[in-house]
């Protein structure tokens, strides 16, 4: 459960958004939030990976691993 204050003028914004609609105004809240946190999601994992690099290895290395992983033979 989440509860939040919004200021007047968003919450007068959302009201009508959800008149005009036909949705709750929950509907477009959660909406929003979900669509905010995936952004947020996104921004944090690439910051992650830029700060820690993953191990490099060759074309060579992956194809042997995924050789190795479904069974067949090297070419």
């Amino acid at each position: 459960m989440l509860a939040i204050r919004l200021p007047k003028d968003i919450e007068d914004r959302l009201e009508a958004l959800a008149k005009k609609t036909g949705r709750t105004k929950t509907f477009y809240a959660r909406e929003a939030i979900l669509e905010k946190i995936e952004d947020m999601e996104d921004y944090y994992l690439a910051e992650e990976r830029i700060l820690t690099p993953a191990k490099r290895i060759s074309w060579d290395e992956l194809k042997a691993e995924m050789d190795k992983d479904t069974g067949e033979e090297a070419a």
